[in-house]
């Protein structure tokens, strides 16, 4: 028996793993990973997030200067950079079982980088910012749904995007498959969005997750889809843009510095222990 988590950030639900030694799950294997994240037979899950200390990692690359590091797996077992509700789940136990301050900022490792979190008016609940760093924006791709085709914007936050205007969401059909792509631009797969308009600084979408499928959510996603609609509409830097998502709302602005900040919520719902 081992202890587990459950939360969620916009409905992106996830598994945490308090393994803050690395001494419960050593390797952590993608067929435990398949299955805490199992909706029938397992916790379910969009993702495993494993609690653990930078130090105690022993992976090339993460040694970074952060006490904490986020290990994050898909919900298929695979390994993934970042994963932009999660690192706020993953803030939220930091605070909740005072392994961290929330009334300073407080800086996450991961994959693609360290991350810092600040908690609104520094509490241990509220809503949570997350500098996500700088996005990379990258050439115009395409991504298909059976017979139809859009253009993409490709863009990197730690993580493959490809962000495509739609007229309607229902375009993209159920999203049971992964959306075709350039296996050239993404020889790793990627995360797809599908964008509709609402207003001005307003969009909705839908995602498509690499090793996931469909999520209600996508931080990293939403990330991406606000740096592709600004640039399409000229937006000046500082502009907060409203992303609407199945599972809820996420607010983005991209700084005058080129820093992108997330902030939405993030909840843990339940724990316990389990020998999955």
């Amino acid at each position: 028996m081992y202890p587990f988590l459950k939360g969620h950030g916009t409905e992106n639900d996830f598994v945490l793993l308090p393994d803050p030694d690395g001494t419960v799950h050593g390797a952590l294997s993608a067929e435990r990973v398949r299955a805490l994240c199992d909706r029938r037979a397992g916790i379910g899950g969009d993702g495993v997030l494993r609690v653990i200390r930078t130090a105690a990692v022993g992976e090339p690359g993460v040694g970074q200067d952060a006490e904490w590091f986020m290990d994050y797996r898909n919900a298929d077992g695979s390994i993934s950079e970042m994963c932009g509700n999660g690192v706020r789940v993953f803030g939220r136990h930091l605070a909740q079982q005072g392994l961290v301050d929330p009334a300073t900022p407080v800086p996450v490792a991961t994959r693609a980088g360290v991350k810092v979190l600040t908690f609104a008016g520094g509490a241990a609940d509220g809503e949570i910012t997350v500098d996500m760093g700088i996005a990379k924006v990258l050439e115009e791709t395409a991504v298909r749904v059976g017979e139809r085709q859009w253009s993409a914007l490709h863009v990197d936050m730690g993580n493959p995007h490809a962000v495509a205007f739609v007229d309607d969401l229902a375009d993209a059909g159920p999203l049971l498959d992964a959306p075709g792509h350039d296996p050239a631009v993404y020889p790793a797969g990627v995360n797809v969005e599908f964008v509709v308009r609402r207003a001005p600084g307003h969009v909705a979408m839908r995602v498509h997750e690499r090793g996931s499928g469909e999520t209600r959510s996508c931080g990293t996603g939403a990330c991406a889809v606000m740096v592709a609609t600004a640039l399409a509409d000229g937006a000046a830097r500082d502009t907060a843009y409203r992303v609407d998502l199945p599972g809820g709302t996420l607010r983005i602005t991209w700084t005058a510095d080129d820093r992108i900040l997330m902030t939405g919520p993030a909840v843990v719902v339940a724990e316990g222990a389990t020998d999955l």
